[in-house]
């Protein structure tokens, strides 16, 4: 027995108390798992809409308002945290497992209770630590006004529904519904903050009478109560700090543009060892990662901002805190965490070149490192690969076999490493054009949606095929 696997024991004492599903005893019919997969967006749009009670103060200045569309997280919610802890949890838990420090035998039963249980554990221990910190930072304000009842009471506000995103996540995967929650969660979030920034019906008031948040209701408010129609076109399509219809045509753009790269790939041709005549195929995508990158960076980003400012809010005396960041009414204004959050505008580029390449060279670089350790951590690089083939006993035409890791190499971390890098260049296209929704919360959405339309299809195709139609 190996080193690794006395760290993974270490989480068997916390098993019994550990929530968990059980596995589905015989097959879901497919109308049963749309129903459950509509239950569990039912409790997420809920949790997102519960306000939390016993705060002082959650308005002014979000840090973190660039991420929480992607991380599935409202402000001043009971799902402030979103699947930001789940998220952190299972990068930690691929590291470790993908690096060798924990050991798991995946044909063992054992090892994979123990590993998912160990990932449990952290999203858990992440959630009170991020709730903590929220708490401390003075994000609901003063702790020496809002007391130790009130601040005890918030933090299991936090904690409680990330256990249960926890729960319907894996009720979804294994087997009950259809995809993974988590992917579920944040699509959603996605398109539901795009819908509202273009059908908003909230009323404001913009300096000129009162106006409507929402970009295309404000189009036709504005051709409908204004006499010289002409500006009332520009005012729709330039009004400043709330959406327009340049917004949208540019949210249009990047959709098409993702939608278009989505379909980039590498076939590679293979065929049975065996089986004579029997051919397939082994497609390499140019986004191979999918959305991990965007996902993985926005996560270490987001613990990054919330350590700084619960460090610079205790400690703002200490060099290496400022170094860490400066804040100013929960605003980065110095220091890494500042240079690590995007320029609200082409004005705020302009007005600090060096932050704006220093956030630039930051993702291209972070996703496409992200991307190359993520096909190393999760199984899926080219030695993976070559030996999942090798096991289904297949081969490539005109290669031997000692051969197959080889010709994988030659496109499987390139596919990687420049996936991530056009995954963060689309996401700071979008950002510098305005997109609603941001670059990168497009791009998920995208991917996401593509990826429920395939399990969808195939769910489908199988129950179609079990009733003989």
């Amino acid at each position: 027995m190996g080193g690794g696997f006395k760290v993974l024991h270490l989480v068997r004492p916390f098993l019994p108390i550990l929530p968990e599903v059980q596995a589905p005893v015989k097959k879901v019919p497919f109308r049963e798992k749309v129903i459950y997969t509509v239950i569990a967006l039912f409790v997420f749009l809920v949790c997102s809409q519960l306000p939390l009670y016993g705060i002082h103060s959650a308005m002014g200045a979000d840090p973190f308002y660039w991420m929480r569309v992607i991380l599935a997280s409202s402000r001043g919610t009971v799902m402030e945290l979103g699947i930001t802890p789940i998220v952190s949890a299972g990068m930690v838990t691929q590291f470790l497992v993908g690096s060798k420090i924990i050991q798991v035998n995946n044909n063992v039963r054992e090892d994979r209770t123990l590993l998912n249980g160990a990932q449990k554990l952290l999203s858990i221990l992440f959630a009170v630590g991020s709730a903590v910190a929220y708490v401390l930072s003075g994000m609901y304000g003063s702790i020496y006004v809002l007391g130790a009842g009130n601040a005890i009471l918030v933090i299991l506000q936090l904690c409680i529904p990330v256990i249960i995103l926890m729960c319907v996540d894996e009720l979804l995967q294994k087997g009950y519904g259809l995809g993974s929650g988590i992917s579920l969660f944040t699509a959603t979030n996605i398109c539901v903050s795009i819908i509202w920034s273009l059908f908003s019906p909230t009323t404001i008031n913009t300096g000129r009478g009162p106006g409507f948040e929402g970009a295309v209701i404000a189009l036709f408010h504005l051709l409908v109560t204004r006499t010289d129609k002409v500006q009332a076109l520009r005012e729709a399509f330039f009004r400043q700090n709330l959406p327009n219809i340049t917004n949208l045509l540019a949210t249009i753009f990047v959709f098409l543009i993702v939608v278009y790269l989505q379909g980039f790939r590498v076939v590679l041709p293979v065929r049975a060892k065996n089986a004579r005549g029997q051919q397939g195929s082994y497609p390499i995508k140019l986004f191979y990662t999918s959305n991990m990158p965007i996902i993985l960076l926005s996560a270490l980003v987001t613990n990054l901002q919330v350590i700084s400012q619960m460090l610079y809010k205790n400690f703002s005396g200490s060099f290496l805190v400022n170094l860490l960041g400066k804040w100013n009414n929960s605003v980065p204004i110095s220091g890494l965490a500042y240079f690590v959050t995007a320029p609200n505008s082409l004005a705020a580029m302009a007005a600090d070149p060096f932050h704006a390449m220093f956030y630039i060279i930051f993702t291209l670089t972070a996703c496409a490192l992200f991307s190359k350790t993520w096909i190393e951590v999760s199984g899926s690089s080219a030695r993976d690969v070559a030996k999942q083939l090798k096991e289904q006993g297949m081969v490539m035409p005109g290669h031997r076999d000692s051969n197959l890791e080889k010709e994988l190499n030659r496109y499987i971390p390139t596919a990687a490493a420049f996936g991530g890098v056009c995954i963060g260049a689309l996401a700071l296209l979008a950002d510098v054009m305005g997109a609603i929704g941001s670059g990168t919360g497009i791009l998920l959405a995208v991917t996401i949606i593509y990826q429920y339309y395939e399990t969808f299809e195939k769910e489908r195709a199988k129950e179609l095929g079990f009733l003989g139609l």
